[in-house]
Order: structure tokens, then sequence, then C-alpha cells
């Protein structure tokens, strides 16, 4: 039986990824270390938590002693890094939490990890450190061209630059340390659980409280958008045969503007909701600070070696999330209540 240390397990991706894990497999145990910040909710993993092969240790990866405390304690094989604060808007108002977080909690796990498989052991088979990372590490593309695994890292946001950092990091412990490690980047995800920061969840909340929908500059950056279950199953395909050392591109070949993707919510709820929610609620603001104009992925490398490729269109992704979130509006409203309220109306102005 496999264990594998899940780190911010309760976020939107690793949620998702530990649900995909334990629906594929029976013979597996999970750790899911998270800290629970705002973005974290336990509610997006209550079908799993009876589950005799899953367990929940709330904690801060920059704290070593819980970390080694799950090591000391389980024959951890595989560390799957979620981890991270992950919303550009908040890392240009707090970009030291993401540095703390990203990089330096990241270290921490490398530390963690490679102290008990490297010195206890020896860096044997079947050990592995996952990092997930993102396309942000790249920068900004123009009008053509793709993100490969060998285009230059040229961060612009404080989150992205954090991001790229924990990545060398990662690599630096792979060069140093021969230690086994992969690093994924990937597109935008969207699908379920998603705390309503980011587009598509935040879309949808406003149009069903018929609040202005807020659009950056023009409307016109483009995003290549990946649903979070093809991530899942690519993550799971890298851990298993990926060669050591290597970063895998994971893209959805779905590039949509942002005008496009919030005027395809706004028909969709029109269409099947709320006539009354029309493009009259599009508010276009000020462009965020440093906002990279353009993303797009080539996949090629992890389907020609692994051959993983994205099985959800866009247009089949898109309903079967905004069908999602309005299937769990007690969902939304929890998540964006309580201890969640503070944070998302500093952000997004009262409910």
């Amino acid at each position: 039986m496999k264990t594998y240390l899940v780190t911010g397990g309760a976020g939107f991706i690793g949620s998702n990824f530990i649900h995909y894990m334990l629906k594929k497999y029976n013979d597996i145990k999970i750790i899911n270390l998270d800290k629970l910040t705002y973005a974290g909710n336990l509610e997006n993993l209550k079908d799993v938590e009876k589950d005799s092969r899953y367990s929940f240790v709330q904690g801060d990866i920059c704290d070593k002693q819980i970390v080694e405390q799950i090591f000391t304690n389980n024959n951890v094989d595989y560390v799957v890094n979620f981890a991270a604060e992950s919303h550009v808007d908040r890392s240009i108002k707090e970009p030291e939490v993401f540095a703390m977080t990203n990089v330096l909690g990241t270290v921490n796990l490398l530390n963690v990890a490679k102290n008990f498989w490297q010195e206890r052991e020896g860096f044997k088979e079947g050990k592995k450190f996952l990092h997930v990372s993102t396309d942000e590490v790249y920068g900004s593309l123009g009008e053509t061209g793709y993100f490969m695994e060998t285009t230059p890292i040229d961060p612009h946001s404080p989150y992205s630059s954090s991001k790229a950092g924990s990545d060398l990091m990662v690599k630096a412990y792979a060069d140093t340390y021969k230690m086994p490690v992969n690093i994924t980047r990937c597109s935008n995800n969207y699908g379920p659980f998603q705390f309503p920061e980011k587009l598509i969840p935040l879309l949808i909340n406003n149009c069903l409280n018929k609040k202005a929908l807020p659009v950056y500059g023009d409307g016109m950056n483009i995003r290549d958008w990946l649903y979070v279950e093809d991530h899942c199953k690519a993550i799971d395909m890298v851990i298993n045969n990926g060669r050591l050392g290597e970063v895998y591109n994971v893209g959805g070949h779905n590039e949509r503007t942002n005008i496009h993707i919030v005027k395809t919510v706004i028909a969709y709820i029109n269409e099947n909701v709320d006539s009354e929610v029309t493009e009259n609620l599009i508010k276009y603001v000020e462009d965020r600070k440093g906002h990279d104009r353009r993303y797009g992925i080539d996949p090629t490398k992890i389907k020609e070696e692994l051959g993983w490729e994205p099985e959800t269109p866009y247009e089949e992704g898109i309903k079967k999330t905004i069908k999602w979130y309005l299937d769990n509006q007690d969902w939304m409203k929890n998540v964006t209540s309580g201890q969640y309220q503070n944070y998302y109306t500093s952000m997004y102005g009262s409910k």
C-alpha cells in the first residue's frame, strides 16, 4: 500500500486530486496536510472523511515539527505539494505571505522528505516529491507561440515569482542531492470546489446575487483552461511514470479570452436560471498590475512520454462546472460566509 502526503488537500485542486485517487485506487493511503486558510475547506472532502484510507492533519507546511511527525508516523512514499498561496491579487497586497508559504514552505517539505528518504534508507525506487506549479512562472506570451518546458522562467507577479522560486528549489534538490522529484506546470484549472475568488466561481456567485462582474482592462487577456479532473489524471501519471527530475507542462488546448468566459457564464445563467442576468452586469475595471496578456501551454512532452491528453472539451467542461456550482449553492454560501467573509469582503465588497 502506497502512502501519499498531499499538502493543500483541502483546497481546489488538492481536494479534486484526493477524490480522483481514492476513486481510482483501492490500495493507497492519503494523508492530507492543510493549514485551512480561507481557501482550504474540509467541506470539499466530506464524502471521504470516513474512508479508512484517508486522514487529515491540520498544519502549516512551514512547520517542520508537524511534517516530521507525519513522516515519523507513516512510511510516506510520495509527497504531492499543492499547498500554496495562489491568488495573484492578494500577492500584490501581501507578497511576503506568498514568499513564506510558497518558497520556504516548499523548502521545509523538501528538507524533511530528503532527510527521511536519503539519510535513513537512501533514495529507493518508489519515492517521489511531486511539486505542482503553474504556467505563470513563464511570464507572458505574445499573440503566437506556446510555453514549453524549455521556455525561460520570467515571472511578473509576486505570486508567480514565489512559485518560480519554489520550482527552482525543487530543481536544486534534484541536482544537488539527486532527490527524486518532478514538477508539473499547469494552465488555468476550472471545475468543482474552487474558491470564489477565482474567475469562474466568482462570476457565477455574482450573477446569482446580481452583482457587478468585474473584468480587468479590456477583457482580452487569454488563458488556457484545463478541467481539474484532467489535471489530476496528469499528476497521477507523472507520479507513476514521469522521468525523475523532469518538468511536465499540463495544458488544456482551450485558450479563451476572459471576456469570452464572462459572457459564457452570463449566457448559461440567463438561459437556465434567471433571465434578468445579462451582460449589463459586466463592469470593466482598472487592469491588474503586471497583468500577463496571454498564456498557452504546449503539452507535447507529457503526451509523447506518458500518453496524457486533456479529455474534457471546454464547451463540455464549462457547462459541467457552472451546473456544479448551481447545484451546490449551499457550499458557495458557506465558503463566502463565516471565517471566510472578512477576506471575501475585503477583496470584492459586501455580498
